[in-house]
């Protein structure tokens, strides 16, 4: 039993660290948002062809939105703190995820 717990241990660790910096390097900066307020650093994305995870670690609540190259519209979704929300990925077609902008109540512009 101790030898399954620290294989598992192991494992989740090294995920874990391969997981975080990709995470991590697509912080937002705010370039490609236009005149849209960016989301501030603590609110993270990582983007695939897939999938847009964007990931609240602040103490506040946001309403976000993902901004792509093309002008592709999605509805803005509601961040609480901790929330991994899932958006649309960038897709097959030479798309780009270009950031996370921030939202008023009624909604982006």
């Amino acid at each position: 039993m101790k030898r399954f717990v620290c294989s598992t241990f192991m494992i989740s660790t090294v995920v874990l660290a391969v997981a975080t910096p990709g995470a991590a390097a697509h912080a937002e900066s705010g370039e490609g948002t236009g005149s849209r307020l960016a989301a501030p650093d603590c609110v993270t994305y990582s983007a695939d062809w897939r999938y847009t995870f964007v990931t609240n670690a602040c103490s506040d609540t946001y309403t976000v939105k993902v901004v792509y190259r093309d002008g592709t519209d999605v509805p803005s979704r509601v961040a609480p703190p901790g929330a991994l929300i899932t958006f649309p990925g960038y897709g097959t077609s030479g798309n780009e995820v270009l950031g996370v902008v921030l939202c008023d109540d009624g909604g982006c512009a």
